[in-house]
């Protein structure tokens, strides 16, 4: 075996060698004779028997030459000599159309000759078919060549039969519809909750922010006292004035519908600027009452009260005329210097009173029998004048009048006023409890126990504390004799008899009070039988409290 030479040469087709060799028999296709070789074409070998000539590709030549994995089946020329597919079966069984194995690696896939061709037959070579009518092989392509054809279905391994068909849309137009249709409905759900839950945050912080500003201390900051220009011209409108600023409650001085009145304005807590001027009207209203006005007032009620046709103003009146200017207003009134009044009233009286004597003592060292008469010039209101107007008032109109003795208390009670103003949402916030009447916070509140059990023996307290006409003393006694339920049924479980259960409490003392002031009781039989009842019935609608 010769070298071959000139490794960049085309490889003769392989389809040449795995033609297959005419039946026995069968006459000899005639002998062609070959064109001499070319150079690096490849090896001739000649065989001992025979002038047969075999074509063998050196193995180096066949691994850089190597066909694709899907080599061409058929040529230009004519049909190749491998079925479909024959290439790839070949290259990745190793075996020929024959059913020949050939050798893999380095080894040189030689083809018995007997097994190609028959004795006296032509020999093979590139470019020359085997007889008349059979198709011509044409010389395998060079690698470049191959390298810049187009790989199709077979060159890239792949076979057209098993490519995937085109997909189908997933969904159709209804459908995808539907599914937008669902995504925006989600969408605006989505954003519906979010804004929900964002009002339901801003609703809880409004909520709080208002709680707080209601709350004592901060409530002040938020009410302004209007006082009417009247009023700071009295005599101690200057003082109440001083007086509400020194507590610093912001003062407004405006003209009022009702002269020498007060009125109270609340600022916005839920204002979206700090500067913003929303302000609401509180319903409370208070004016002062001249000394001279209200002892007019009390006058003319007193000569109506006895009979006088004439109609003139009274409290009675002034309230109306009030409520009609103002509708909707808490009224309250204040007098100041009533009981000044009512002292230099009796100081008149008593001087009156001497004076009477002085003369009456004259006329009798005179001798002068006659008597005087001292005339009630019929001006003069007497306390109980006044409380017989302040009652009417009361009945008729639910306004009442307080009395100062001097403007620094009214100043005081201005203060007071607008204190309890501000601080009233706040407190009937907290009156709003729900029950109809009071309970004590040390009552309502439960009993804490722990782990260890501590607080049992309170919650034991309470539950004997439960029954009618108990009083915490009783409770107590009651609980000191037996600190636990169980201790008390083992020892009704020790009594003889039903009569000495029922009474076997009666002789516990109660104490009261300590000292001096200290007595003693007994819990006695009735309580000792509904405690006994309680404590041993099985019967869930048995009334306890016979007396009750």
């Amino acid at each position: 075996m010769a070298g071959a030479e000139g490794g960049d040469e085309g490889l003769p087709a392989l389809a040449a060698l795995l033609r297959p060799l005419p039946a026995a028999g069968r006459a000899a296709p005639p002998r062609v004779s070959s064109p001499p070789p070319r150079r690096g074409s490849g090896v001739v070998m000649l065989s001992s028997d025979s002038e047969d000539e075999v074509e063998v590709v050196p193995l180096c030549e066949r691994v850089s030459r190597r066909l694709p994995p899907g080599g061409p089946t058929r040529s230009a020329a004519g049909p190749g000599l491998l079925p479909a597919g024959g290439g790839d079966a070949a290259g990745r069984d190793g075996r020929c159309h024959g059913g020949e194995r050939l050798a893999v690696g380095r080894r040189e896939r030689a083809v018995p000759k007997a097994a190609l061709l028959p004795e006296g037959g032509p020999s093979v070579s590139p470019g020359v078919a085997f007889g008349s009518g059979g198709p011509a092989i044409p010389p395998a392509a060079p690698v470049s060549e191959r390298a810049a054809r187009p790989a199709g279905p077979r060159d890239s391994g792949e076979n057209a039969e098993a490519s995937p068909p085109p997909k189908k849309p997933k969904y159709s137009q209804q459908e995808r519809e539907a599914v937008c249709q669902a995504a925006w409905r989600r969408r605006k759900d989505r954003e519906a909750r979010r804004r929900r839950q964002e009002e339901e945050k801003e609703r809880k912080k409004n909520l709080a922010k208002v709680l707080k500003a209601q709350r004592p201390g901060e409530c002040q900051k938020y009410i302004a006292v209007v006082l009417d220009p009247v009023l700071l011209q009295v005599e101690g409108g200057v003082q109440i004035h001083a007086a509400l600023q020194s507590a610093n409650y912001s003062c407004v001085v405006e003209s009022q519908a009702v002269p020498c009145s007060i009125t109270w304005r609340r600022k916005s807590v839920l204002s979206q600027a700090e500067d913003s001027n929303e302000w609401t009207e509180e319903p409370n209203l208070l004016v002062l009452l001249g000394l001279e006005e209200f002892l007019s007032m009390v006058r003319n009620y007193k000569q109506e009260a006895q009979g006088c046709a004439e109609q003139k103003e009274t409290l009675q009146t002034f309230v109306a005329r009030v409520m009609e200017k103002m509708p909707g207003k808490i009224l309250a009134l204040t007098v100041v210097e009533v009981e000044k009044y009512f002292r230099c009233l009796r100081a008149q009286s008593k001087k009156r009173l001497q004076q009477a004597t002085v003369n009456r003592s004259q006329a009798e060292d005179r001798g002068d029998q006659r008597k005087k008469q001292v005339k009630d010039p019929g001006l003069e209101i007497t306390r109980l004048d006044v409380e017989a107007a302040l009652v009417d008032l009361q009945l008729c109109t639910r306004v009442q009048v307080t009395f100062f003795e001097s403007w620094e208390e009214l100043g005081e009670f201005a203060t007071m006023f607008t204190k309890a103003v501000a601080e009233a949402p706040f407190k009937r916030e907290q009156q709003n409890t729900g029950f109809s009447f009071y309970l004590e916070n040390k009552w309502c509140r439960g009993v804490k126990v722990d782990h260890s059990g501590k607080g049992l023996f309170e919650v034991w307290k309470r539950q004997i504390q439960q029954f009618n006409r108990v009083s915490g003393e009783m409770a107590e006694a009651v609980v000191s004799a037996y600190p636990s339920p169980q201790l008390l049924v083992q020892a009704y479980s020790r009594c003889s008899s039903e009569q000495e259960r029922e009474n076997m409490l009666a002789a516990i003392p109660v104490r009261r009070g300590t000292g001096v002031t200290a007595t003693c009781r007994r819990v006695g039989p009735e309580l000792s039988r509904r405690i006994y009842l309680q404590m041993t019935s099985h019967d869930p609608d048995l009334y306890l409290d016979v007396t009750g």
